[in-house]
C-alpha cells in the first residue's frame, strides 16, 4: 500500500471529530492556560500520558490519535519523554519544531526522524540509556486540536547491552512522576499478545488511579493475536479499546478502512462489541475521559491560581522598594531601625509579645524572669545546708586559725571575714555564668529582631548583625567588670542596714542556751549505744549530729555557735543582695541598650566615617532584582490565567454537575 498524498488537503486527525460544543470551551480554556505556560507555576493541567511496555505500540497509538507521521520501529522516541504539543493552525503547511535544553530547533515532516534522534542523543547521550528530561515536539497543523500528549519510555525489566542495570527503576520513576497528578489522563497501551492481569503498566496505573476514572487501556496488534482477545477485554473492570495500528506506509484513511474491515469481518474479532474497537472509538472515549478530568480539576486549578496569585502579590509587597537617592535610603533606614527598636522595646522592656504570640522564645520578660529565678536557686543550692555535715566543725576550725592575743568572749572579726570570703569564693562563678547566659539570650533576640526588620535589604544584614554583636559584647564585659567589683566588695566588706539581719540573728541565738544544755547531757548516754540521742533539733538546720562536740570546752562551742548564726543571718542578706543587684543591673543595662545605645551603634556602623551602608542600599542585590522580576512575571501570568478561567466556571457547573 502506498502513501495517500494529498498536498492540498491536510490529514484530519481522528480525535478532531470527537469535539463537541459542550466540551470544546473547556479544552480551549486548558489549551490557553498551557499556552500561557501556567505549569511553570507548579499548577498541573490535564495531559494525555501514554504508557506501556517496550514495543507495545505506544508511539503508533500516539501517531494515530494525532494524525501526524512519526518515526516508528527505530527506537528513537522511547529513550526520553516525548511531549507532543498539538496546536490547530490555519495554514495548510505544517510547522514543526523541537524544544529541549532551553533551545528551539525548527524541523519538518521529512527530517523529523533525524531531528528527534539528534535531540535524544543530546539529552540522553548515545547508546541505549534513558533520561527523564523531556523532549517537546510542537506541531502546528491545520485540523489538529490544541492538545498535549506524552509518550514515555517503554517499561523493560531486563537491561539490554548498553543500558544501565537499574533501567527498570529509572523508567518506573519517570512514569510515576507523569501519571501521579490527578490531572493526567493515562492512556495505557498493551499488546494483545500479553497477559493483561500481570501487565506492569496496568499495575502502575492502578496504584495512582484505583477507580480507573482517568485510565483507558488500549489493546494494540489485535490483528496479530486475535485468539481469546474478546475474553481478555471483558474479564475485568478495566476499560479497553482494541485497535489496529497503521502498518508500513498506509495512509491514515487506509489504515482506518483496514481497521474497520478487520473488526467487521474477522471470525474472532468481529465478535467484540463495536463500542470498544477502533481508533475513532478510542478518540471518543479518550475525549470523554479528558473532559471529565478537566471538569473535575478546573475548580482546583482556579483555586491554586488564586492562592498563588495572592501569595505572590503579598511577597512582592514585602520586598524592599527601589531607592533612588541617599535621602530615600536614609529615610528607609531610619524607619527600619525605629521599627526594630519599637519591637525590642515591646518584647524586652514592656513584656508585650503580640508580634510573636506563639513563639515563647520571644516572650523576653518572662524568659529573663525565669533566668533570674534560676540564678537565685543556684545560689541557694550552692550555699548548702549544714544538716548533713558535722555541726560547728568548720566554724571551730576558722576560729582556731584566726585566734589572736586579746580579750576573750569577743567574736573574732578576722574569723567572720575569713568565713565570709570562703563562702563568697564558693559561689563566685555562678553570677558570671548568669551574666553569660543572659547576654547570650539578649544577643539572640536582638539579632533576630534586627534581621527580621532588615531582611528586605540583605546588603545591610552583615553590618547590622556585626554592630549588634559588638555592642552586646561590650555590655557583657561591662557586666563582668561590675560583678568582679561586687564579688570583691562582698569578700572584703561586711555591712548591712537591713533589720532582717539582727532579727534573724537574735532568733537563732535564742536557741543557744537550749543547745548547750542538751549537749551537756550527752555524757550520760554512750555514743555507740545510743547514737540517736546525740542529735539536737534546731529551727534553721533541723536535727544536727552533735556527738563530736562532747567534751569540747563550752566557751569554744558557744563562740562557734555565735559565729555560725551571725554568718547564717548575714549570708541570707548577701544572697538576696546579689540577686537584687543582678536584676537591677541587667534591667538597667538592657534598657540603655534598647533605648539609645543600639541605635547609636548601628548608625555609626552604617553611616559613620568608615560606613557606606546608605550607598549599599541603593544597590539592589542581583538575587533581589531577579526575584522581583520573577514574581512580577508570575503575577502577570497568573492574572492572565485567572481571566482565562473566569468565563468558563459557570459553564463547568452547568454542564458537568
Amino acid at each position: 500500500m502506498g502513501i495517500n498524498k494529498l498536498p492540498d488537503m491536510p490529514l484530519a486527525a481522528p480525535i478532531v471529530s470527537s469535539y463537541n460544543d459542550r466540551i470544546r470551551p473547556l479544552l480551549d480554556t486548558v489549551d490557553r492556560l498551557r499556552h500561557l505556560k501556567i505549569m511553570q507555576e507548579g499548577i498541573q493541567l490535564p495531559t494525555i500520558v501514554v504508557v506501556g511496555d517496550q514495543s507495545s505500540g505506544k508511539s503508533s497509538v500516539l501517531e494515530s490519535l494525532a494524525g501526524i507521521s512519526l518515526p516508528r520501529g527505530q527506537g528513537i522516541c522511547t529513550r526520553v519523554p516525548l511531549i507532543m504539543r498539538l496546536q490547530n493552525h490555519p495554514n495548510l503547511q505544517p510547522q514543526l519544531s523541537l524544544e529541549f535544553n532551553g533551545k528551539v530547533v525548527p524541523t519538518d515532516e521529512e527530517s523529523i526522524a533525524d531531528s528527534i534522534s539528534l535531540a535524544t542523543e543530546e539529552i540522553a547521550g548515545k547508546g541505549k540509556g534513558i533520561s527523564d528530561t523531556p523532549l517537546t515536539l510542537i506541531v502546528k497543523k491545520n485540523g489538529v486540536p490544541d492538545l498535549t500528549m506524552v509518550d514515555l519510555p517503554g517499561i523493560t525489566r531486563v537491561p539490554v547491552h548498553g543500558q544501565p542495570e537499574d533501567i527498570y527503576e529509572q523508567i518506573s520513576k519517570t512514569i510515576m512522576e507523569y501519571i501521579t497528578p490527578e490531572e493526567s489522563v493515562i492512556l495505557n497501551v498493551l499488546s494483545a499478545s500479553v497477559d493483561f492481569s500481570t501487565c506492569e503498566s496496568i499495575r502502575m496505573s492502578q496504584r495512582v488511579d484505583k477507580l480507573g476514572q482517568r485510565t483507558l487501556a488500549v489493546v494494540t496488534k489485535a490483528d496479530k493475536s486475535p485468539e481469546w482477545l474478546m475474553e481478555k477485554v471483558t474479564a475485568d473492570d478495566v476499560r479497553y479499546v482494541c485497535v489496529r495500528n497503521r502498518i508500513g506506509e498506509e495512509s491514515y484513511e487506509e489504515a482506518r478502512a483496514e481497521e474497520a474491515k478487520l473488526f467487521q469481518t474477522h471470525p474472532l474479532l468481529s465478535k467484540i462489541d463495536k463500542s470498544i474497537v477502533g481508533i475513532p472509538v478510542l478518540a471518543k472515549r479518550l475525549m470523554k475521559i479528558q473532559a471529565t478530568i478537566i471538569a473535575k480539576c478546573l475548580p482546583e486549578i482556579v483555586r491554586k491560581i488564586n492562592e498563588k496569585l495572592t501569595a505572590n502579590i503579598e511577597e512582592v509587597n514585602k520586598m524592599p522598594k527601589s531607592l533612588a537617592s541617599v535621602a530615600d535610603a536614609m529615610s528607609t533606614f531610619m524607619d527600619m531601625l525605629c521599627s526594630a527598636k519599637e519591637t525590642l522595646r515591646k518584647i524586652i522592656l514592656q513584656g508585650e509579645f503580640d508580634e510573636f504570640p506563639d513563639d515563647t522564645d520571644m516572650h523576653c520578660t518572662a524568659r529573663l524572669s525565669e533566668m533570674l529565678n534560676k540564678f537565685s536557686e543556684e545560689l541557694q543550692s550552692a550555699a548548702g545546708n549544714d544538716a548533713d555535715s558535722k555541726f560547728l566543725v568548720h566554724e571551730r576550725k576558722v576560729l582556731e586559725e584566726t585566734k589572736a592575743i586579746g580579750l576573750p568572749n569577743f567574736v573574732s572579726k578576722a574569723a567572720f571575714r575569713t568565713l565570709l570570703q570562703m563562702k563568697v569564693n564558693a559561689i563566685s562563678a555562678i553570677p558570671f555564668g548568669h551574666i553569660e547566659k543572659t547576654w547570650g539570650y539578649i544577643e539572640s533576640m536582638v539579632v533576630r529582631v534586627l534581621l527580621q526588620h532588615f531582611d528586605n535589604y540583605p546588603q545591610l544584614v552583615s553590618a547590622t548583625r556585626r554592630a549588634a554583636q559588638n555592642l552586646i559584647a561590650k555590655k557583657k564585659q561591662q557586666s563582668f567588670d561590675w560583678m568582679k567589683d561586687v564579688v570583691e566588695m562582698e569578700k572584703l566588706s561586711d555591712y548591712t542596714c537591713n533589720p532582717d539581719y539582727t532579727a534573724l540573728w537574735n532568733k537563732l541565738m535564742s536557741e543557744q542556751e537550749e543547745f548547750l544544755n542538751k549537749l551537756k547531757t550527752f555524757h550520760v548516754h554512750p555514743i555507740k549505744t545510743y547514737p540517736f540521742l546525740h542529735t539536737i533539733s534546731t529551727s534553721r538546720f533541723g536535727s544536727v549530729n552533735a556527738s563530736h562536740l562532747v567534751g569540747v570546752n563550752s566557751s569554744v562551742v558557744q563562740e562557734a555557735f555565735d559565729l555560725k548564726m551571725r554568718m547564717t543571718a548575714y549570708w541570707d542578706i548577701v544572697l538576696r543582695r546579689l540577686v537584687d543587684n543582678m536584676g537591677l543591673h541587667l534591667l538597667f543595662s538592657i534598657q540603655k541598650l534598647v533605648s539609645k545605645e543600639m541605635q547609636s551603634e548601628i548608625i555609626t556602623e552604617m553611616i559613620g566615617s568608615q560606613g557606606n551602608g546608605l550607598e549599599r542600599m541603593l544597590e539592589e542585590p542581583h538575587s533581589v532584582s531577579e526575584k522581583r522580576k520573577k514574581l512580577n512575571r508570575s503575577i502577570k501570568l497568573l492574572k492572565e490565567s485567572k481571566n482565562v478561567v473566569a468565563n468558563i466556571m459557570d459553564r463547568v457547573a452547568t454542564n458537568f454537575d
